[in-house]
């Protein structure tokens, strides 16, 4: 890896494998280092692949961006020599570029950032098991970093890593009701409630909220349009169960909204989830939020997350005009920082990417799986990314040099081509075959 003089920017790149999890990534980097920084974006090949728009949407931009394999971003890492990395992956995709970067054996090896996007509702000791052995695991709330280190500890990991922060893209101004809107906006998630049923009755409650309180907006705040994919796989987009609705689809107060969650939340009275990352953003702002508990307070649905909080109620409660009021303890332990304190939330993990920084040398890799601690586990891991068992490429994982020219754009044109009749398959064929199981 090459050497960097003081006079030199901080290299940056961030790995990520989705549209919420490069936002995560990069305003995550620029938090840690501020803006002073050469940021190079990475996008993994992979379902979840973000589409141009879904960038745009996200908003964070970078000194370069571009899509590429886990070989080829364990190439650029060594051969582009920069300081910080921040792995902005699902669990899996962690474990195996750790093993993938310890493999490099580089001289001097960057400092490696791993996290979550939001709210950690399930699979935690695998997420966390699969994240360790980065130098920093990010936990975004005080609660989060408790949870983490008794994970760990509980695993006989070194718990060192685990650095208490905050969720990146909290911000915003405070709530301020304004006269004559009255503004209700439920926001979607790609896979919670996951069943036809259960988003038919979200869609229909919300109808009939709207039908109830004509001069009320309500907007349905949508992640990504048909056939885009974010973290989450969405076989039933709300865009299409809309024209199964009885009654002629859609009230005319009710409208169907993409873009920005934090501009959305500028003209937000109440904020309806199920368990969505958005409640956090909401409550920052002192936004009035409701979680819902129309399908029960479960671990499948993530809402159990929100015990305690104050904030557990009904479609039938809000039909009838309640809001509900946030508990300032649970909200003190979630990192939600309304009560102004967001401005210290990244000190200790600055601190701490400072001081590894700073050091001469940083030890090898030690992720807690290995293939003697897991053999029947990690060598699946690192075959999902065209990794032999000891971390390097497999034969033919990585082409020697980018194609350019025609060939590139044939290779681009029959990459779309495959992820558009992947997501089809995902979102047409799969759940017609399901049915017909059913039979």
């Amino acid at each position: 890896m090459p050497s960097r003089t003081s006079s030199e920017a901080l290299r940056v790149v961030v790995l990520a494998d989705s549209d919420t999890r490069w936002k995560w990534g990069a305003l995550t980097a620029r938090r840690l280092t501020g803006n002073d920084v050469a940021l190079t974006g990475l996008l993994l090949r992979g379902r979840a692949t973000p589409t141009a728009r879904q960038l745009a949407e996200v908003g964070v931009d970078a000194d370069a961006l571009r899509e590429v394999t886990g070989a080829e971003f364990l190439r650029a890492v060594r051969d582009e020599g920069y300081d910080l990395v921040v792995l902005a992956l699902v669990g899996g995709g962690v474990q195996a570029m750790l093993h993938g970067l310890g493999a490099l054996r580089l001289t001097r090896r960057p400092v490696l950032v791993t996290g979550y996007v939001g709210v950690v509702y399930e699979k935690l000791a695998d997420g966390l098991l699969l994240r360790h052995g980065a130098d920093v695991v990010l936990a975004n709330s005080r609660y989060d970093a408790e949870r983490f280190r008794g994970v760990y500890e509980g695993a006989g990991a070194d718990v060192s890593a685990v650095t208490e922060a905050a969720l990146p893209f909290l911000g915003g101004a405070p709530y301020a009701a304004e006269e004559g809107r009255d503004t209700v906006v439920f926001a979607a998630q790609p896979s919670v409630p996951e069943t036809r049923a259960e988003r038919m009755y979200l869609l229909r409650r919300l109808t009939e909220h709207a039908r109830r309180h004509p001069h009320r907006e309500v907007l349905l705040k949508l992640r990504s349009r048909p056939g885009e994919h974010t973290t989450h796989l969405e076989e039933l987009p709300y865009q299409k169960l809309v024209d199964k609705l009885p009654g002629g689809g859609l009230p005319p107060n009710v409208r169907l909204v993409y873009g920005n969650m934090g501009e959305v939340l500028d003209r937000t009275d109440l904020l309806v989830t199920v368990s969505s990352t958005a409640a956090l953003e909401a409550l920052h702002r002192r936004i009035p939020t409701a979680i819902l508990s129309d399908f029960g307070v479960r671990e499948a649905h993530g809402n159990h997350h929100f015990l305690g909080s104050g904030l557990l109620t009904s479609w039938d409660a809000l039909d009838a005009g309640h809001r509900p009021e946030p508990d300032e303890r649970w909200l003190a332990r979630q990192g939600v920082a309304a009560d102004g304190t967001y401005g210290t939330a990244f000190d200790a993990a600055r601190a701490r990417v400072a001081e590894l920084l700073a050091r001469p040398e940083l030890p090898p890799t030690a992720p807690y799986y290995t293939t003697a601690t897991a053999p029947g586990y990690l060598p699946g891991i690192l075959a999902r990314h065209r990794l032999a068992p000891d971390g390097t490429p497999l034969s033919g994982a990585a082409q020697a040099t980018e194609p350019t020219g025609f060939r590139r754009l044939v290779r681009d044109a029959v990459r779309g081509v495959a992820r558009g009749a992947y997501r089809h398959g995902v979102q047409r064929v799969a759940p017609v075959i399901r049915r017909m199981g059913a039979l």
